[in-house]
């Protein structure tokens, strides 16, 4: 999977939103919908990120935001 900054992932009833993207780590922001500014923030190294998106679905174009 290529991963990229400011990419949206639905992982089951959560967004995640890739934030800062580095060599070996993400940052990363969890929504519960994507009305909303609330989140938390989260940190974790690039393997780790994988593995929690693993079976997530990557949300492409405005279509995609609308619908969700």
């Amino acid at each position: 999977m290529k991963l990229q900054q400011g990419q949206t992932w639905k992982c089951a009833e959560n967004y995640v939103r890739i934030v800062k993207l580095e060599r070996l780590e993400v940052g990363y922001k969890t929504y519960k919908s994507l009305t909303g500014d609330a989140g938390q923030h989260g940190h974790t190294s690039k393997k780790d990120f994988c593995r929690m998106l693993k079976g997530a679905t990557l949300l492409t174009g405005n279509a995609d935001l609308l619908a969700a």
